[in-house]
């Protein structure tokens, strides 16, 4: 049933520049505590959604394009957030539940930690303070980051699918790619995305096959208030 909804969703996220990789939520809930534990059996199917740096283009712009007047808050989370519906449509003898990485519970926690299950389906390395023997940041809080095997730090974890019907208990754990194997080159990295994240640095910590276009980094670079102009969108649109 896996490898069939997978293939599935490739042919649909696929030409929007979206990857999708399956994993069980037991994966998920057994490395984190019980208060992020998501609320389904543990071998429910699911998948993390990321978006590449071809989703600008193939996705977000003739969204933009078509939807101009209807969008109503950011213009990547409404394209996201419209294509991750279509999905349900693709499976409609299936019950599918979809979490977007801007969802909050009313606790103010996010509904899923979005770095930890992009590591549990293999789909990217998180790296954290505890991959680091050495660690030089005495008191320090140090966030831990998420580098993609083929595109570096230029990709985001946009959303959750998951089947509560589909229970796939022979799934087998990918390990993700461990791209960023050296200490030295594991403290540069915590060290750019905690204290220099701006500059975008930590996002080359290996050799990548595509990056945002400078169109796209501008984008990204300019306060959510401001997207709509870049985009020829009115403010009233907003």
């Amino acid at each position: 049933a896996e490898r069939r909804m997978a293939e599935r969703l490739r042919g649909t996220l696929g030409p929007l520049g979206l990857e999708a990789h399956a994993f069980k939520v037991g994966w998920y809930n057994a490395v984190l505590q019980p208060a992020f534990h998501l609320p389904y059996p543990d071998d429910t199917l699911a998948f993390v959604v990321l978006s590449t740096p071809s989703m600008f283009d193939k996705a977000l712009k003739p969204f933009v394009n078509k939807e101009r007047l209807k969008i109503i808050r950011d213009p990547v989370d409404q394209c996201v957030s419209h294509h991750l519906s279509r999905v349900k449509e693709k499976f409609p003898d299936q019950r599918v539940d979809i979490m977007f990485d801007y969802e909050m519970l009313p606790s103010r926690k996010p509904k899923f930690l979005a770095q930890t299950a992009a590591h549990v389906a293999g789909a990217a390395y998180y790296y954290q303070r505890k991959d680091v023997k050495l660690d030089p940041w005495g008191r320090k809080k140090i966030f831990g980051v998420c580098i993609h095997p083929k595109y570096g730090g230029w990709f985001a974890i946009r959303g959750l699918l998951l089947f509560p019907d589909i229970q796939v208990p022979f799934l087998e754990q990918p390990a993700p790619v461990d791209c960023v194997s050296t200490e030295e080159k594991r403290i540069e990295l915590l060290e750019q995305f905690n204290f220099h994240w701006q500059d975008g640095r930590y996002r080359d910590i290996i050799e990548v096959k595509e990056r945002y276009s400078e169109e796209q980094k501008a984008y990204f670079a300019t306060p959510p208030g401001e997207r709509f102009r870049l985009l020829g969108l009115s403010q009233e649109a907003q």
